[in-house]
C-alpha cells in the first residue's frame, strides 16, 4: 500500500517533540468543569471531573467513550476563542478553513467534510448549549465566555441531537449565577490587534438570574494586498449574548439563551505554492513543460512545474499583468497581488434563541432544548488568486453567499430503575433546516485573451517546428499574428477552419460574463427517535445500549441567471467537430473554456427541483469494567450515519461539452448517505496524581462523502471499495474503467489507529499533560464510486491505498501549567505552555504532489501573574511562538491547474500581546 513518506527531518522534529515532553509538554488537557472541584482543592483522591458525554451527569474517568473534555480555564490559558484553536488542547482533532470561513471544517481522527459546498453536512457536529449548528463553519466566530467545551470522538447518535459519522463538538458557555460579578479585560497585540470582552451576572430576584456578555475583536489582515493597497484576513467582529435562568424549585431549571453575532472582514487570500513547500517542484528552465498528466506522476518520475517560467502558463500570466513578485516571493510571503478593484470584503451574521428545561420528579429527569438559529454568509473574492482577472465573486449579497434558518426540538427523558440497577434514556429529535446558497461567480476582463492563451500553448508543439511562436498576450485572442494566419489559412484544421477561427474569436470577447445570480434551495426535515441505557449487571461491570432510528427528508430546487452567451454560440459551432477524431481535442477544449463550469446563457431562468429521503438505523453498544476504583476498561461497537444530499453547484450537472439544457439529469448533483461502523478497545487509569486513558480504535466507512476541487469545477462523490482486484483501473485517466459488481463493494475510507492522553499533577499547582494519536486514515485500495460500482472519478486515481488529506499520521499535543503562590496575598504566577506536533499529511483532497505539507510543530506560551488583590490578572501570551510557516490547504489554482500550478491558504503567523483582565 502507498503511504505518504514521513522524511527524516520529520521523524527528527518527532524526536524532538517528545524529548520536550517532560518539560513544557502538553496534550489535550482533561480539563475541570466550571462547578467541579478544582485539582487546587482536592486533598485525596482524583480531582472530580464531571461532563454530560453521555446525556447525564458522570464523572469523567467512569465514561467509556473516547472524550476530551476542557475547562473553562484551561480554554482560556490556550487563547480559545472559537473552535480552531482546540487543535491545541486535542490531538485527534484538526479544524481548517479555505476560500471562506463558512467553510470551515473539523476533522476528527482524520476524518472530516471539506466545508466548501454547503450541500455537505459536517462529519464532526458543533453542538453550542445543546443546539446543533448547521454547519461546523457556522462555529469559527467568538464564543464568549465558556464553561467548558467536550469533544467526543467517533460516531454519535444515540443520546440525542443531530447525527454525525466522525465525533462532535459540544460547547457549554457560561451560565447566569444568582451571586452578583462581572468580569472585563482588554488585550493588545501586534497586527494592531484589540480584543475586549466584559460582562455581569446576578440575581433579580430569588429564582431569576441574567447573564449579559460581550466580545469585540478588530485586528489587521496577515496578508498586504500590494496592489489595492489593503489588508486581507483582518478580523473585525463582536458578539452579544444575553441569559435569563429561572429556578422556581430544586426541581425545575429553565435556561433561555439569545445571542447575535457579526463580522464584517476580508478573508481569504491565498498564495502560490512555490518550491519552498513543494520541494520537488522542478527549478530549471532547461526542462521540457510537463503533460497535463504530470501531476498525477509518482515523486521522482515528474513533479510539479510550480511558477517556473518552463511551466507554459507561467509567461501567459506575466504576459497578461502578473507581478512576477507573486511568483519568486516564496510560498509564505503574504504580500498578494490582487486583480485591480477586487475585493475579499465578506459579512456574516449568526443569532438564535434557546431554552433548556430540566426537569426532575422522582427517578426521572425531562429536558427540553428548543432552538432557532440563522445564519447568513456572503463573501466576494478574487478568485483566480492572480492579479490577472480571470474570476471573481462582487462585493454583495450574492457572493458565494449561504444561509441557514434552523429549528431544533429534543426532548429526553432520563431515570433509574430496577435500584438503579438500569439507567436509561429515551428520546426525540427533530431538525428543520432551511438552506439557501447564492452566487454570482463570472469570468474577469483578462478571461478571454487567458483562455485563448491556454489553447494557444496547447498548438506551439505543432506550430513551432515551423519557426512559429504561438502565444501572443499583445492579441486579444492571444494567437500571435503568424500563428493565426497559419490556421486561417486552413493549414492546422482544414475544412472546420472557420468554425475553429471563428470560435476563437467568440472566446476573445468572453470577459466580464458568466453567473448573475444561481439561487439553490435545500430544505431538510429530520424526525429521530433514540434510547441510551446503561445495565449495571454488577457493581463493576456494565452493558450499555443505545438505538437511534433516523427519518430524513430533502427537497431540493435552484435557478439559474446567467449572460454568458459566448457559450451557446460556441456550442452551436463547434458540437458537430466532437465527432472528428481529428479535432476532437482542440475543439472540446475550446468549447469547455466557452463554457467552464457550465456557465451559460443557455441555463439563464433555468429552474429545477428534486427530493430524497432517508431511513437508517445506528446504535451503539458498550461492555465496561471497573476491576479496581481507579481503572475502567472497555469495548464498543457503534454504527454511524450522515445524510446525503444534493452538490450545491451547476458544475455537476454534466461536463460543459456534454451539457443538454433539454435534458438536463438533475440526478447528477444528488449523492447518498454516509456510513461507518466503527470499533473501539480503550483503558482509564485515574487517581491524584496521575491519569491515563488508552483507546485503539477502527472505523469503516462505507460512501464516503468527499467534496475536492480539481481546478475547474467542484466534485462531490460517494468514495467505496471493491473486494475484486481493479487492476489499476482506478488509478487511470479513463471516466469509464474500474467498475465493480454492485455484490462486492465494500467500504472504501478506513481509520485506525491508538489514541494515549495522560495526566500528571504532582502538586496542585503544577500539572502536566500529554497526548499522542496515531490514526492511519486512508482510502482503500480498488476504489469505486457510489455503492453501485461506478468507476472513480479520473480526476481522484491518486487515493486508492494512499492517506487521506489533512489526516496527519502521529500527532502529539502537550501541555505544562505552573501556578505558583507568591507572597502570602494570594496573588498566583502562572506559567503556561503547550504545544501541537504533527507528522507529514497532504493537504489536497484529491491528494496532489505539490500539496504535501511537511511536519511541523507549533508552541503557545502565556505567562502572567493573576489573583492580584483577589480581582486582577496581567498576562503576555504569543501564538506560534517559533512563527513556523504551514499551509492550511493548498489547491488547484482555477483554471491554472492543469500545469501544474497550485495555490495555498495560509495558517496564522506568530501573535503575541498583553491581556488585563478583572472581575469582580
Amino acid at each position: 500500500m502507498r503511504k505518504t513518506k514521513h522524511s527524516l527531518r520529520t521523524l527528527a522534529i518527532l524526536g524532538a517533540g517528545f524529548t520536550l515532553l517532560p518539560q513544557a509538554a502538553m496534550a489535550q488537557e482533561v480539563a475541570e468543569e466550571g462547578d467541579i472541584i478544582d485539582n487546587a482543592d482536592v486533598d485525596d483522591g482524583a480531582p472530580v471531573i464531571v461532563v454530560t458525554a453521555q446525556g447525564r451527569e458522570q464523572v469523567l474517568a467512569d465514561v467509556p467513550v473516547a472524550i476530551n473534555a476542557v475547562s473553562s480555564e484551561q480554554l482560556q490559558r490556550s487563547g480559545t476563542n472559537d473552535i480552531r484553536e482546540l487543535t491545541q488542547v486535542a490531538p485527534s482533532l484538526l479544524v481548517s478553513s479555505t476560500g471562506n470561513e463558512a467553510n470551515g471544517s473539523a476533522r476528527i481522527r482524520g476524518i472530516g467534510t471539506v466545508g466548501d459546498n454547503a450541500g455537505l453536512e459536517s462529519s464532526v457536529a458543533v453542538f453550542v448549549d445543546g443546539v446543533y449548528r448547521s454547519r461546523s463553519g457556522n462555529a469559527l466566530s467568538e464564543l464568549g465566555p465558556l464553561d467548558r467545551i467536550e469533544i467526543l470522538r467517533g460516531p454519535q447518535g444515540t443520546l440525542g441531537g443531530r447525527n454525525s459519522s466522525a465525533g462532535l463538538i459540544s460547547i457549554y458557555t457560561a451560565a447566569p449565577e444568582f451571586n452578583f460579578g462581572g468580569h472585563g479585560s482588554i488585550t493588545y497585540g501586534n497586527y494592531d490587534a484589540l480584543r475586549l470582552e466584559a460582562g455581569v451576572t446576578g440575581p433579580v430576584s430569588d429564582t431569576i438570574a441574567a447573564r449579559i456578555d460581550g466580545v469585540f475583536f478588530q485586528r489587521d489582515g496577515f496578508y498586504n494586498d500590494v496592489v489595492n493597497d489593503t489588508d486581507v484576513n483582518n478580523r473585525d467582529r463582536y458578539l452579544l449574548r444575553g441569559q435569563v435562568l429561572f429556578e422556581p424549585s430544586e426541581d425545575i431549571s429553565f435556561r433561555i439563551v439569545g445571542d447575535y453575532s457579526k463580522k464584517d472582514e476580508a478573508c481569504c487570500a491565498a498564495t502560490f505554492v512555490q518550491t519552498d513547500f513543494a520541494p520537488l517542484a522542478r527549478l530549471s528552465d532547461d526542462i521540457p513543460p510537463l503533460s497535463a498528466e504530470a501531476k498525477f506522476d509518482y515523486p521522482g518520475t515528474a513533479t510539479p512545474a510550480l511558477t517556473s517560467t518552463s511551466n507554459p502558463i507561467i509567461p501567459i500570466l506575466l504576459g497578461l499583468g502578473q507581478n512576477p513578485a507573486a511568483l519568486n516571493g516564496g510560498t509564505f510571503n503574504r504580500d498578494i497581488y490582487v486583480t485591480p478593484g477586487r475585493s475579499y470584503f465578506g459579512e456574516t451574521e449568526d443569532f438564535g434563541v434557546s431554552g433548556e428545561l430540566n426537569w426532575n420528579f422522582g427517578n426521572t429527569t425531562l429536558t427540553s432544548i428548543t432552538g432557532y438559529r440563522e445564519y447568513s454568509n456572503n463573501q466576494a473574492s478574487d478568485t483566480d488568486y492572480t492579479q490577472v482577472d480571470i474570476l471573481y465573486r462582487a462585493p454583495g449579497d450574492n457572493a458565494g453567499a449561504r444561509e441557514f434558518e434552523t429549528f431544533t426540538q429534543e426532548l429526553r427523558l432520563s431515570g433509574s430503575t430496577f435500584n438503579d440497577r438500569l439507567e436509561w434514556l429515551v428520546g426525540g429529535f427533530y431538525a428543520n433546516e432551511k438552506l439557501q446558497s447564492r452566487d454570482n461567480l463570472r469570468f474577469g476582463n483578462d478571461y478571454g485573451t487567458f483562455a485563448n492563451c491556454r489553447l494557444a500553448n496547447a498548438l506551439q508543439p505543432s506550430l513551432g517546428p515551423l519557426g512559429i511562436t504561438v502565444p501572443d498576450t499583445t492579441q486579444a485572442n492571444c494567437f500571435s499574428p503568424a500563428a493565426f494566419g497559419a490556421i486561417q489559412s486552413g493549414a492546422v484544421f482544414g475544412a472546420a477552419t472557420p468554425a475553429i477561427v471563428a470560435g476563437i474569436n467568440n472566446l476573445a470577447t468572453l470577459n466580464d460574463l458568466g453567473g448573475t445570480g444561481d439561487v439553490y434551495n435545500q430544505q431538510s426535515e429530520s424526525f429521530a427517535v433514540f434510547t441510551h441505557n446503561i445495565f449495571h449487571i454488577t457493581d463493576r461491570l456494565d452493558l450499555t445500549l443505545g438505538l437511534r432510528y433516523t427519518s430524513e427528508t430533502k427537497d431540493f430546487d435552484a435557478t439559474f441567471g446567467n449572460d454568458n452567451t459566448v457559450c451557446p454560440t460556441n456550442r452551436a459551432l463547434l458540437t458537430p467537430l466532437l465527432g472528428v477524431p481529428a479535432l476532437q481535442a482542440f475543439a472540446g477544449g475550446l468549447l469547455g473554456l466557452s463554457c467552464q463550469g457550465n456557465s451559460t446563457a443557455e441555463l439563464d431562468g433555468l429552474s429545477l427541483s428534486d427530493s430524497r429521503d432517508e431511513d437508517e438505523f445506528t446504535g451503539t453498544a458498550v461492555l465496561s469494567y471497573k476491576p479496581t476504583d481507579d481503572l475502567l476498561l472497555y469495548a464498543s461497537y457503534s454504527r454511524g450515519y450522515k445524510a446525503g444530499g444534493f452538490n450545491l453547484d451547476r458544475s455537476a450537472l454534466a461536463p460543459p461539452v456534454a451539457l443538454d439544457v433539454t435534458n438536463i439529469d438533475v440526478g447528477n448533483l444528488r449523492f447518498d448517505e454516509e456510513t461507518v461502523d466503527a470499533f473501539e478497545l480503550g483503558a482509564k487509569y485515574s487517581t491524584r496524581e496521575f491519569g491515563l486513558s488508552l483507546a485503539a480504535f477502527r472505523q469503516e466507512f462505507s460512501n464516503f462523502q468527499l467534496n475536492t476541487f480539481n481546478g475547474t469545477v467542484y466534485l462531490v462523490q460517494n468514495i467505496n471499495a471493491c473486494s475484486d482486484d481493479l487492476g489499476g483501473a482506478d488509478r487511470d485517466s479513463s471516466a469509464t474503467t474500474g467498475a465493480c459488481s454492485s455484490d462486492n463493494v465494500v467500504p472504501g475510507v478506513i481509520a485506525q489507529g491508538v489514541e494515549i492522553e495522560a495526566t500528571l499533577n504532582p502538586a496542585s499547582d503544577f500539572g502536566i499533560n500529554v497526548g499522542l494519536t496515531y490514526a492511519d486514515t486512508s482510502f482503500q485500495n480498488d476504489l469505486i464510486g457510489n455503492d453501485s460500482g461506478a468507476p472513480l472519478d479520473p480526476a481522484l486515481r491518486l487515493l486508492p491505498g494512499d492517506n487521506m488529506s489533512n489526516a496527519p499520521e502521529i500527532t502529539v499535543t502537550s501541555s505544562l501549567s505552573w501556578t505558583p503562590p507568591i507572597g502570602n496575598s494570594g496573588m498566583r504566577g502562572l506559567v503556561f505552555v503547550n504545544s501541537r506536533l504533527v507528522s507529514d499529511y497532504n493537504t489536497g483532497s484529491d491528494l496532489l504532489y505539490g500539496k504535501e505539507q511537511d511536519g511541523y510543530v507549533i508552541v503557545n506560551g502565556r505567562i502572567g501573574l493573576t489573583n492580584i488583590a483577589d480581582r486582577f490578572a496581567i498576562e503576555g501570551w504569543v501564538q506560534n511562538m517559533f512563527d513556523k510557516d504551514y499551509t492550511q490547504v493548498a489547491f488547484n489554482t482555477p483554471f491554472v491547474a492543469e500545469q501544474q500550478t497550485y495555490s495555498a491558504f495560509l495558517a496564522e503567523p506568530r501573535t503575541y500581546g498583553i491581556t488585563l483582565r478583572g472581575e469582580f
